[in-house]
């Protein structure tokens, strides 16, 4: 079988009608995948997808690409496999129709055999759109890779090998393995199917055959069960991998096809008594939140960028993630089982109920099976894959229609995986909407939308959470999971533990402002096995969601949840787009356990006093920096975090006084003091002894400075430059902003260019951007295998250089 990367010498652009002239603007233009074709579109306060889209106009694109089709190909099975369009993807061969796939989340094949024109050139084009059908920024785009295949009639499918972990204990572990074979020929076949298995250290450690007939134009299913002694168990702490290669024998004893799985082993259990368990030991998850777009790179998907997500996110101290609010990419599957990462992957953001105006709601009572057929064998051999959700605040969940939806769904996930457990993501209030909105009174009336009326309704959140209405409406939906997930509804925590004893819940989206006491909550009861908060990775569009305002701006209008233009990301993860951890994260880290040191993150000089106006998604606007464009003596609000009694402040040796942590917020001591440059020392105590201590100094003479974090990339990786002002020491200049060009010598292209900024009227293609608190992130991609350069210019200061090697 010949497998290969089908991602350049394409085209994108608009998609004309029939009847429409091609313009200048129009015109395709060259590009490699994984694509975003939004992206780069002119945003404007008045596009029609708005806030949800961070104000990025939608449409209609058709991606290209002409390629050869040699004549011994006939004897072939010629195929592309699609990892994800979005959406309501069309692919036509030389003209023809060949697929559609409306989800713009699930991998598909298209099977080219029939329309291929042998001996000549051949034409793909896919169509992908966006409108109108999401509530975050989705694109419309090939936007994760696709492959071209050419196979054997006879062969095995994508995702055709399965591994099911049995009867583990120290001493061995079974394996249940399943291998489909499709044979695509005239005729009745008779073939043997060979499995070994290769430990994580590269031994062979088990292997077995079969033989298998397999009907023309039909499939059969090759089985074994193999014992490997000694196993090393996939965890958090140890992520042990084990592959099984397959190789595909016909009549003769030639080899057809192989093929190649990674899977881990591992136990997983759950009840309310001991909560989740994982190789018999108990884990809490410490989760977050992710979408699936990459920041500056759009919704494109690049393994390296993913990869990259997942090991910041596990460095600031999360062992789970939650693809929020559809099914992860598999590079992303692929790094949680490479760093050890549980993940919760997730169906859909709606069912038969639209939440936008052109949602795929209309069509999901056909395409469940589909869709969750998709899922399935996308996930089934990822160890880090512990729980399927179903869906996220599904609107008519409290309904008896809703609640046989949620029946059936979790069957269906069973029939096709009984391992993992099932979920889904509550939200008694949007399920109770319009009796909710009457319930919340004047603050229900007014909101624009449920967010809005979630963030405004304060204490009587809680309570309507905790209602009977919600009891009872919500109920039958509930007790179809192995694990009920709430969002934004800790009130119900300690009430199911009476009402339901045998409930086990997890904290599926929660406000981030709120993290110690939810973190509390699930150290302390058992029956909660985790908290995902509401983001760990910032995104594009909700824009502002969790932004701070200064209300004392002339002509200051709240509007609710929803930033106004220019508002383009959310605002409310604890990385930033750029990978950046943001306060918030440090703070979560001391609350879950991780983090002895203090942290200190003081609030901007020139803002001291004034009023703001927040959401439940925000933070608050601190910086940890002692470098501002301010004048001594200006007065300065400064946070300390610290997992202490007590924390005394110092400034160039000198103390400025002692403050109690927890008095206002836990964890957290303020003071209030006035800035002068020096060395800003955070000093924290426990009991009277000291337990850590934290400093920050003020920048000296700042530069322009550029690093790499990986100098050696693979041809098919990516390169991340992270550009600071800041002085010989790196200590970053936050209050100092500027315009900074990239320049890439080499064989290599800019992909994108950004900040943590979340308002902004700046493109991600570069070549310019204007830092935000002293920092920009450039991502590079090779286009051969030549020596790199990136540089860094900016009016007054020298430039800034790396060089990367591609291997």
């Amino acid at each position: 079988m010949i497998r290969e990367p089908f991602l350049d010498d394409w085209t994108a652009g608009p998609k004309l009608g029939a009847f429409e002239a091609p313009t200048p603007e129009s015109a395709p233009r060259p590009v490699r995948l994984p694509h975003d074709a939004m992206r780069d579109l002119p945003r404007s306060a008045d596009t029609d997808q708005g806030v949800h889209s961070g104000y990025v106009p939608g449409g209609v694109f058709e991606y290209a690409k002409t390629f050869d089709v040699p004549d011994d190909w006939r004897d072939k099975t010629v195929r592309l496999e699609f990892e994800g369009v979005y959406r309501d993807a069309v692919v036509f061969l030389n003209g023809d129709a060949v697929v559609h796939e409306a989800n713009g989340y699930n991998a598909f094949e298209a099977v080219l055999d029939p329309y291929l024109r042998y001996g000549e050139p051949n034409r793909v084009t896919v169509e992908a759109r966006a409108h109108r059908d999401s509530r975050w920024y989705s694109a419309a785009r090939i936007y994760r890779p696709v492959h071209l295949v050419v196979a054997d009639p006879v062969h095995l499918p994508l995702d055709g090998t399965r591994v099911t972990t049995t009867d583990i204990d120290a001493d061995h572990a079974v394996l249940r393995i399943a291998t489909t074979v499709r044979n695509g020929s005239r005729h009745t076949r008779t073939l043997r199917l060979s499995w070994t298995v290769v430990a994580p250290d590269g031994a062979d450690v088990a292997s077995g055959d079969a033989p298998v007939t397999v009907h023309p134009g039909a499939h059969a299913v090759a089985r074994v069960r193999l014992t490997v002694d000694a196993p090393a168990l996939w965890s958090e702490r140890s992520p042990s991998l084990y592959r099984v290669r397959t190789s595909l024998a016909g009549e003769d004893g030639d080899v057809i096809d192989t093929d190649a799985a990674s899977f881990g082993i591992r136990r997983l259990q759950v009840d309310a008594a001991r909560g989740l368990r994982i190789n018999g030991e108990t884990v809490k998850l410490r989760g977050a939140c992710v979408h699936h777009d990459n920041g500056a790179l759009g919704a494109a998907t690049f393994a390296d960028a993913e990869d990259r997500r997942v090991r910041l996110l596990k460095a600031a101290g999360f062992n789970a993630l939650r693809s929020a609010h559809n099914p992860m990419s598999r590079a992303m599957l692929e790094a949680c089982d490479r760093h050890g990462v549980f993940v919760m992957d997730e169906l859909t953001d709606s069912w038969t109920h639209s939440k936008v105006a052109f949602a795929g709601a209309p069509g999901f009572a056909k395409r469940w099976h589909h869709d969750l057929d998709a899922l399935v064998a996308k996930d089934f051999n990822h160890p880090s894959v512990i729980m399927y959700s179903i869906g996220n605040e599904i609107l008519e969940l409290a309904t008896p229609a809703g609640s046989a939806w949620s029946r059936r769904l979790a069957e269906g996930v069973r029939e096709r995986d009984d391992t993992r457990l099932v979920t889904n993501g509550i939200n008694g209030i949007i399920a109770n909407l319009d009796r909710m909105a009457e319930a919340a009174g004047d603050a229900g009336a007014e909101a624009s939308d449920p967010n809005t009326m979630m963030a405004t309704m304060g204490d009587m959140m809680a309570q309507a959470n905790a209602s009977e209405l919600v009891t009872t409406s919500t109920e039958e939906s509930a007790s179809v999971l192995d694990v009920v997930g709430f969002n934004y509804a800790e009130s119900r925590y300690e009430l199911d533990r009476e009402l339901f004893p045998n409930r086990v819940i997890v904290g599926s989206e929660t406000f981030p402002s709120r993290i110690e006491k939810m973190w509390e909550l699930v150290e302390r009861l058992d029956h909660v096995i985790g908290d995902f908060t509401w983001t760990g990775w910032d995104y594009l569009g909700e824009a502002g969601i969790g932004r701070v305002d200064y209300t004392d701006e002339p002509g200051y209008d709240f509007t609710g949840t929803a930033g106004p233009y220019p508002h383009l990301l959310a605002g409310c993860g604890d990385l930033d787009i750029t990978g950046f951890r943001r306060p918030v994260s440090y703070y979560r880290e001391i609350v879950f356990g991780l983090r002895a040191e203090p942290y200190l993150a003081v609030h901007p000089p020139r803002h001291h006093g004034r009023p703001t106006a927040t959401t439940p998604w925000s933070w608050d606007d601190s910086v940890s920096s002692w470098t501002w464009d301010a004048a001594a003596g200006a007065p300065v609000t400064v946070d300390v975090y610290a997992p202490a009694d007590e924390v005394e402040l110092q400034l160039d040796g000198v103390s400025l006084g002692v403050a109690e942590v927890g008095v206002e917020k836990a964890f957290r001591a303020r003071f209030e003091t006035a800035y002068r440059p020096g060395e800003l020392v955070a000093i924290a105590r426990r009991g009277g002894a000291e337990v850590g201590r934290a400093t920050l100094r003020t920048a000296g003479d700042v530069g322009l400075a550029a690093s790499v974090e990986e100098p050696e990339i693979s041809a098919d990786g990516l390169a991340f430059v992270v550009i600071s002002l800041a002085d010989a020491d790196g200590v970053v200049a936050v209050d100092a902003d500027r315009l900074v060009t990239v320049t890439v010598d080499g064989d290599a292209e800019l992909v994108g260019l950004g900040t943590g900024r979340i308002r902004t009227e700046e493109s991600f293609a570069g070549p310019s951007v204007t830092t935000y608190e002293g920092r920009a992130l450039a991502i590079v991609r090779p286009t051969g295998p030549g020596p790199i350069t990136v540089t860094a210019t900016a009016p007054g200061l020298a430039a800034a250089s790396v060089s990367i090697t591609v291997r």
